[in-house]
């Protein structure tokens, strides 16, 4: 039976020191042997229905992440067309609560609607935040810039007393955290992050009832019979989730499916110990240099004050990680080790 440690290091060899997945998670081996044998199939001619199928085996695969029901899920290509579809359901003049200085694609959606109330606040202070006449509240499980990990049991208990709907998006979670989307009316992430995909994937959880969503940007894979649906309007919408799809990125999917097989055998508990070990690692190095990185209790993303001017040189030694508005962000998922934060440690410390 094969350990954790082994069955890493038998998936990934990064050829540096790399602590960025908050940017982009690193490929499996098996993920890249799928993405080589998908193009295969097209430079070769033959028949494309396999890549279809991985579609619904990664979209059954996330949902057993999420812990809802596979017709509950959407597959897409990116959050931002997931939060399109949630805000133009909303009638004008809806208030939708959101988190200061959040990631772009759970805002601007909203704002670019022009007839809906987004109000902004801390996000240690949106659980409080909601009121009556609060709409939706729309938040990122955990904050790019920094790492910060929502309280979100204490959101859904005041978006429940307050009658609001609530909308989690996992990108920066999802695969280290257990992503819980049957707790929030509507929940979406990509896959190219701690979910270790390719780019061009992302899912939408919507409720059983659909939420009182419509699906604008449906197309010829949202009809319940996709191949009859090619031609004219749809005429039967697919009585899952699946009528909010957009055309899948098959090459994506196919290696997505991988990644999300790899999630699973390790097992996301796992994962996240892993993680936070590492993170508390490097705040403990940093505390020895003298740095105070910004508070994110329990999150795998570090984010550091006044170091982000760091990020070319430690690129150049080969250690990547990200500056993000002036700040150093280091982030630590599955495949790194002690040897990794220690060698960030060291040359931050020269």
């Amino acid at each position: 039976m094969e350990t954790f440690e082994s069955l890493v290091r038998s998936e990934f060899a990064p050829k540096n020191t790399y602590l960025n997945t908050a940017s982009n998670g690193l490929l499996p081996a098996r993920t890249v042997a799928a993405l080589h044998e998908a193009a295969r199939l097209r430079a070769e001619g033959r028949p494309l229905g396999s890549l279809h199928a991985d579609v619904e085996k990664a979209r059954a695969a996330f949902a057993r992440l999420a812990g809802v029901p596979a017709g509950r899920v959407a597959a897409g290509a990116s959050v931002a067309a997931h939060t399109g579809v949630i805000a133009a359901s909303l009638p004008a003049g809806a208030e939708v609560l959101t988190a200061e200085d959040d990631f772009t694609s759970v805002l601007n959606p909203f704002h670019v609607r022009g007839d809906l109330k987004v109000r902004a606040v801390p996000l240690e202070r949106i659980a409080d935040s909601v009121r009556p006449g609060t709409a939706l509240v729309a938040v990122s499980a955990a904050q790019s810039a920094d790492g910060r990990v929502a309280d979100l049991p204490a959101l859904r208990e005041a978006a429940r007393r307050h009658g609001a709907r609530t909308y989690v998006d996992f990108s920066q979670t999802a695969g280290w955290l257990p992503v819980e989307a049957a707790a929030h009316d509507f929940a979406a992430t990509v896959s190219y992050k701690w979910l270790l995909g390719p780019h061009g994937a992302a899912f939408l959880v919507v409720p059983e009832d659909f939420g009182g969503l419509t699906p604008v940007l449906a197309g010829w894979v949202a009809g319940q019979e996709p191949w009859r649906s090619c031609y004219g309007p749809v005429t039967e919408l697919a009585d899952s989730a699946r009528r909010f799809d957009l055309s899948p990125a098959l090459f994506t999917f196919a290696g997505l499916r991988r990644s999300l097989e790899l999630i699973e055998e390790l097992g996301v508990d796992t994962v996240r110990a892993h993680d936070l070990a590492l993170a508390d690692r490097f705040r403990a190095g940093l505390a020895a240099l003298g740095h105070e990185p910004l508070p994110a209790p329990g999150s795998a993303i570090v984010s550091v004050p006044g170091l982000g001017h760091r990020q070319p040189g430690l690129s150049d030694a080969g250690i990547e990680v990200s500056d993000r508005a002036g700040n150093l962000r280091a982030s630590f998922h599955l495949y790194n080790t002690p040897a990794d934060v220690d060698r960030l440690l060291d040359v931050l410390s020269g």
